[in-house]
């Protein structure tokens, strides 16, 4: 199943001596797994190894996943830890399978929230980035970076993340700022790159433009005011929940085939509040049957207007700077846009304009993400990328197959997107981040100038003061950080890459710029074959997780509390592809006690000798016990081989829970015990056997839960680290008739442990039993489902009291002395009047024609499900009633 043969020998074992080291090992493992004085010290023991090291001249074939690169000013959450859980577990296990593997780490300089730490550090000193100058806050910005960003990385270290260190990259490093400058200039030069008036999400307060993804819509209580435009037969009604606009408007829009204002069509109307007038235009976009059927339409100042205006000619009236004060000469001069807007609905009220007015009306309201600053459309001079052919590109790498997206419900989200993408804006007015390079002349020239090129020179040639968005520089990650432009060992070997694994949230924002960029800078080569869409961490109850609400919860106070691995496999436990993950405290638990489980169970198995040295015994040697884990482990191999190629990660981890808890720990161990006791030739192959099965187990769990594992089986093993020792393969050993004998036994026992729980014995009181086997499988396990049931042999004077027929046996019980009789009876007589007064009830609802015409379906179907209920509880305690002595 593995092959052992490339195995290395701890430093600790040498030449000559046996590396069954197992039995001599087990008493030096602590008798309960603390994951404080584990996890720390065996990472920085594989990192130093250089086992995430990926090497580009190998020979093995490469497999690479990028990380999403963490904002350089932020802290490891949940949704990080939930990510790079899987990226981890995908990555050793192709690591393990004998795949070049690549993690690359790095971090995003986040341009906004950078630039806003630093400018918080300067204004409690009382100074400004201005007082500074644009040189010297860079510096300074840098000097934050080196100080105090990064935190995250070494939060990725506690998580045991199996990144290649030496290469982690930064998004304005030396390499990825000559990357984005090259892809400037090629799409510069190619005409997808260019300088326009257009409206953007402004913030404020960061005083800059913002991309779609750093704008936060919440429901926000508003007030929604109808206004009358015009006078007499020459006026119009129009709502806004923007009153303070109304200054910029230049037009009254109406469908064209509304019939109530065919008269106004082509014709002015007066503007409230000002000395003119604008005219009325038919234009499809209105929706005649919202509202009045007319808008009023401000192009500086409104996405749709803005399209409106451009349509019919309309000038543009920007009404507000960039602080939000309002421009306009007149008595709402000065003032900021929110007071303003209360001002002008004032006036309006005054001179009885005001037709309606709704407050609170909730709408939907657009906050920066970085400071929560109300968001203002705004019509901005800004550089642009021309996505349309990109966006085809990145389309057709999907539909056509050379792009898988996992789930492929999620393709029509994808789809949505880049077949409707409007041009991306693409400049920030701020200093931190990729300065566009773009110099402008004295007489009006414009020139864009490449890495390799001179810069213009000379009086009266400026630069550009904004800088690149964000996403532009990331959107070069699966390529830029492999060395591109440079035709590099690296990008030869490890692009493209193979898996991107990020949140479904951002398929819009990230996921298609990386598809437009990498098809169109690597000659239509996509930047990965797949993409791995996940859901959001919510807590226990579905409720999303925030700063701002009491559910936040930081990932390493679970860490320090469980461990590691237990906040790595609650994670991977609730995977399911593209949906969000559900997580609290008590499943953690639930987790460490799962790794706790594998702790003792495998310090049992080295105690007893379990091993790996030597060939498995043939068939015959073994019992059927034996036979049936190791066709039981066959089938898991395969399974979870399947799962993991489907990225199916909830139920691998949910098979591997149920095969190592339930099948190996719970029912195999179990068997071994009275085989190992026994000795002999038996013994031996059980011990064998155990080890075998650990060994895969342990090997088939350390992708997911990589430090309990490790530590076990280099203790079971003697060699070097799991995170270098080969990936399990199914043998194809499968032994139906053993897993049918096995089978038999598990009912017997679970039938008996049943009606020990319902005649209230404790777990481990022992009772007298007579078993009648004969005509099947179990005489061989009689010994075992002994051990098991806590069953004595019947002594003279046996007098059964309970007999159990179960898959063709016979379990006769004295349970005389073992429990009250009396008191027993009593308890279960007072439950069967309960259950049997419970079914009279509910037959009489469900007979009565009435209560049946009159009452909801669903409370029918409850009534329905507790007579069910009731029926079945009289059929138990009959039955227990039955099973006890007689009086």
């Amino acid at each position: 199943m593995t092959d052992k043969t490339n195995q290395r020998p701890t430093d600790d074992t040498s030449e000559g001596n046996s590396t069954d080291v197992s039995v001599d090992n087990a008493a030096a493992l602590p008798t309960t797994y603390a994951p404080g004085e584990v996890e720390g010290e065996l990472y920085e023991r594989w990192v130093s190894r250089g086992y995430f090291t990926a090497d580009a001249k190998s020979d093995k074939p490469p497999y690479t996943i990028v990380i999403p690169p963490p904002n350089v000013t932020g802290a490891l959450h949940l949704g990080h830890a939930f990510q790079h859980t899987l990226m981890d577990a995908l990555t050793r296990r192709k690591r393990m399978q004998g795949y070049e593997a690549l993690w690359l780490p790095g971090m995003d300089h986040a341009g906004i929230a950078t630039q806003n730490r630093v400018e918080q550090q300067l204004a409690a000193s009382g100074q400004s980035r201005h007082d500074l100058g644009r040189e010297a806050f860079v510096e300074k910005v840098w000097e934050w970076k080196e100080n105090y960003g990064g935190k995250i990385l070494g939060q990725m270290r506690r998580l045991g993340d199996g990144v290649d260190w030496s290469r982690e990259r930064f998004t304005m490093d030396e390499g990825l700022s000559r990357a984005v400058q090259t892809i400037f200039k090629k799409l510069f030069d190619d005409g997808l790159i260019y300088r326009a008036e257009r409206i953007i999400n402004w913030c404020p307060r960061c005083l800059t433009a913002l991309s779609d993804i750093e704008v936060e819509h919440e429901d926000s209580p508003g007030e929604l005011v109808s206004i009358r435009y015009g006078d007499g037969d020459d006026s119009i009604v129009v709502a806004t929940t923007r009153a303070e606009t109304l200054l910029g408007d230049t037009a009254v829009a109406v469908h064209p085939d509304d019939e109530r204002y065919q008269h106004l069509i082509g014709r002015t109307i007066a503007l409230p509040l000002t000395d003119r007038r604008i005219p009325v235009v038919a234009d499809a976009h209105v929706d005649p049957e919202f509202g009045t059927g007319a808008v009023k339409v401000t192009p500086a100042h409104d996405p749709n207007d803005f399209a409106i205006g451009q349509r019919h000619n309309l000038p543009n009236l920007s009404v507000m700077d960039e602080r939000g004060v309002i421009t306009v000469h007149g008595p709402f001069l000065g003032l900021d846009r929110l007071e303003a807007r209360s001002a002008v609905v004032g006036e309006l009220r005054e001179q009885g304009r005001i037709v309606a007015e709704k407050r609170p009306y909730m709408h939907a309201v657009g906050h920066c993400s970085r400071c929560h600053t109300i968001v203002e459309p705004r019509l901005s001079l800004q550089w642009w990328v021309k996505v349309e052919p990109l966006a085809q590109a990145a389309g057709d790498a999907v539909r056509d197959g050379r792009v898988q997206i996992h789930p492929k419900e999620m393709e029509r989200r994808y789809f949505d997107w880049v077949d409707n993408m409007y041009d991306w804006c693409i400049s920030r007015q701020l200093w931190w981040g990729h300065r566009i390079p773009v110099w402008y002349g004295p007489d009006g020239e414009v020139v864009c100038v490449g890495p390799d090129e001179q810069a213009p020179t000379g009086e009266g040639w400026t630069q550009d003061q904004d800088v690149l968005d964000t996403w532009f520089s990331s959107g070069l990650w699966p390529f830029s950080t492999l060395g591109w432009p440079e035709q590099t060992p690296d990008l030869e070997k490890f692009y493209p890459t193979d898996v991107l694994l990020t949140g479904h949230d951002i398929i819009f924002f990230w996921v298609a710029r990386m598809m437009m960029f990498g098809l169109y800078a690597m000659d239509g080569q996509a930047p990965f074959h797949t993409i791995a869409l996940t859901g959001l961490v919510r807590d226990q109850f579905g409720k999303k997780m925030s700063k701002s609400n009491p559910n936040a919860v930081d990932p390493l106070d679970w860490m320090d509390a469980y461990g590691a691995d237990a906040v790595r496999f609650t994670l991977a436990n609730g995977a399911n592809p593209g949906a969000d993950v559900p997580i609290g405290e008590e499943w953690v638990k639930g987790s460490r006690n799962f790794c706790n489980k594998i702790w003792n169970a495998t310090r049992f198995a080295l105690m007893n000798g379990a091993t790996i040295e030597g060939p498995l015994p043939a068939p015959e040697e073994m019992t059927a016990a034996d036979r049936w884990i190791l066709s039981r482990l066959n089938e898991t191999v395969a399974q979870v081989d399947a799962l993991y190629d489907d990225y199916q990660f909830a139920k691998l981890s949910d098979a591997l829970f149920h095969f190592a808890w339930d099948e190996v720990f719970d029912w195999y161990v179990e068997l071994s015990k009275t085989t190992l006791a026994k000795g002999g030739p038996q013994a031996d192959a059980a011990r064998r056997v155990l080890g075998e099965v650990l060994d895969v187990t342990l090997r088939l769990l350390h992708p997911v839960v990589p430090f309990v594992t490790d530590a076990l089986w280099t203790t079971l093993t003697g060699a070097e680290s799991l995170v270098i020792a080969e990936w399990p393969k199914d043998s194809g050993f499968r032994d139906a008739a053993a897993e049918a004998e096995i089978a038999t036994v598990q009912q017997v026992v679970t039938e008996v442990r049943r009606f020990r729980s319902d005649q209230g014995l404790k777990p481990g009181q022992k009772v007298p039993a007579a078993l009648e086997l004969g005509g099947t499988v179990l005489g061989a396990h009689e010994d075992a489902m002994r051990s098991l049931l806590r069953l004595t042999q019947p002594e003279e004077g046996f007098a059964a009291t309970a007999s159990l027929p179960v898959a063709g046996a016979t379990v006769a019980l004295d349970l005389s002395g073992t429990i009250d009789v009396a008191a027993e009876r009593k308890r279960l007589e007072k439950d069967l009047a309960a259950a049997e007064k419970e079914r009279t009830q509910t037959a009489a609802k469900l007979g009565n024609e009435g209560f049946l015409a009159k009452a909801p379906e669903d409370v029918v179907v409850k009534i329905r499900a507790r007579q069910q209920a009731a029926e079945a509880d009289i059929a138990r305690i009959t039955a227990q009633l039955a099973g006890l002595p007689k009086a």
